[in-house]
């Protein structure tokens, strides 16, 4: 019996070690235990233990190869992914096809086991040079040779991350990246690394145990130096990051092979133009200069949406984004009398088109036909503050605010609320005085626009308030969430002064 209770079989002609299994049509074969054969039938065989390693005899096999003694690895820290449909079966490996008696020409072996594994949180803040909402998750975190891999959920179990899970939910390649401590301005977590690749995507890893984290870096650190050689090869560098692109990759390849033959004349170039091409791809490759460099020289523009609403401000000179202030016009000179304001949605499609103009500096006047359904510029001014990095309450006072509204006294609880109010950033302060101004003004419509002060702090509760890590409680959250927008909307002028 091997360490997940299947039947060992060893084979007296070989002395190799067999599992049995059936494939997904009922019929049985036999695989051998590293992982690199399978068979229809198995060889002479007994039923008997096998032998420790050191006594094993090396004998011919059936495929005319010595074989050492093997060791059982554990599948689940195979790095090839394993078919859903064959869960016994060891990872990458498939039953010998019908009208053949051996195993597949060129199987794989099983990969050495992991270097490193664990639940961390992890959170992407750039993905392909783009920056991307902070969502930090916890995932099963996997340190693979030059690979990183992540999935949710702690691994174990039959498949490779444990569970039903087969394939890790995302990998980044370590290969040219760099690896240092986050500083408080990306994080107010504690133990929080920041990781750059080299494809443009980078990411925060947090322990909450120090002695995790510190082990965790120095890994990276390790890796990432180790590699640091293969990583100046452009085609290296370019290797998929996911192992199951490997087989489309190498379609492709064959593919673009056969269209360039084709296109080649009779006499084939010489092999120094060869070289003198791919020096000068090499070098073409390796000196472009980072996302950052080209936005410091003005070549990029940080866009709107989903730009920190500090760095927003700064660059507009002003502690209101000119975007809200331009919406809250709109709507108060043209729709506060709509029916079901900020609660219908808008037509999705022409709210990107909007999402694009204003990101790509485009004059936009919301006055315009084109944009005349209030509920565009209502969807808009929604979505700037959903795809903020961090929401308007910061994430370092959510509990706070939380804790605030849970006070039973009223007039304990309005004050509390009024002094985390006043420890916000600037921008973050004036910007929710603005808003919420204007909210007060579609609740004192009411009448025609069926607002109340509940279901307006319903649509913005969530969209202003959110925790930094997903929890399980977020159900819970969203009660609270409600309740604080609600009591400032209530208690306005106590908050902001009139």
């Amino acid at each position: 019996m091997d360490e997940y209770g299947h039947t060992l079989y060893v084979s007296d002609y070989t002395n190799e070690k067999w599992l049995k299994h059936v494939d997904d049509q009922g019929r049985p074969y036999y695989y051998s235990a590293d992982g690199s054969r399978s068979e229809w039938e198995l060889p002479k065989y007994n039923h008997s233990p096998p032998q420790p390693s050191g006594d094993a005899p090396k004998t011919r096999s059936l495929d005319r190869r010595n074989v050492e003694p093997i060791v059982l690895t554990k599948w689940r820290h195979s790095a090839y992914v394993q078919d859903p449909a064959d869960k016994d079966a060891p990872l990458g490996l498939k039953p010998p096809s019908p009208d053949s008696d051996s195993c597949p020409s060129s199987p794989k072996p099983p990969a050495s086991p992991s270097e490193k594994c664990g639940v961390l949180n992890v959170t992407k803040i750039t993905e392909n040079g783009k920056k991307v909402r902070k969502n930090w998750t916890s995932s099963w975190t996997v340190l693979q040779g030059s690979t990183l891999l992540f999935a949710k959920g702690q691994g174990g179990g039959t498949s490779w991350f444990g569970g039903g899970q087969s394939k890790p939910e995302f990998t980044v390649d370590l290969k040219g990246g760099s690896v240092d401590w986050a500083s408080k301005d990306k994080s107010s977590k504690k133990h929080v690394i920041e990781l750059k690749t080299r494809q443009g995507t980078d990411l925060l890893i947090q322990s909450e145990n120090d002695s995790i984290a510190n082990e965790w870096f120095k890994a990276l650190q390790d890796t990432i130096s180790n590699h640091a050689s293969e990583s100046d090869d452009p085609i290296e560098a370019d290797m998929p990051e996911s192992p199951g692109a490997e087989k489309h990759d190498k379609e492709k390849d064959r593919r673009d092979s056969k269209k360039v033959k084709a296109m080649k004349p009779s006499t084939s170039m010489d092999s120094s133009e060869h070289k003198k091409t791919r020096s000068k791809l090499k070098k073409l490759l390796t000196g472009r200069p980072t996302l950052q460099t080209v936005k410091d020289k003005g070549y990029i523009k940080d866009q709107v949406f989903g730009c920190a609403l500090s760095s927003l401000c700064q660059r507009e000179n002003t502690t209101v984004p000119n975007f809200v202030k331009m919406c809250i016009d709109n709507v108060e000179n043209n729709g506060l009398s709509v029916d079901g304001l900020y609660r219908v949605s808008g037509n999705l499609a022409v709210i990107q088109k909007l999402r694009f103009a204003v990101n790509h500096d485009e004059k936009v006047n919301l006055s315009d036909g084109k944009w005349e359904d209030i509920h565009v510029t209502t969807g808009a001014l929604k979505m700037f503050f959903r795809e903020l990095p961090e929401p308007l309450f910061t994430y370092n006072l959510f509990h706070d605010f939380v804790s605030a509204i849970k006070i039973s006294d009223h007039k304990h609880r309005v004050q509390s609320i009024k002094e985390l109010v006043r420890q916000l950033p600037k921008p973050n302060h004036d910007t929710m005085q603005a808003l919420f101004k204007h909210l007060r003004k579609v609740i004192d419509y009411g009448e025609e626009n069926r607002m109340t002060t509940q279901s307006v702090a319903i649509v913005f509760g969530p969209t202003l308030l959110r925790p930094e890590t997903e929890t399980w409680n977020m159900a819970v959250h969203m009660v609270y969430q409600n309740q604080i927008v609600e009591l400032i909307l209530l208690e306005y002028e106590s908050i902001f002064g009139r």
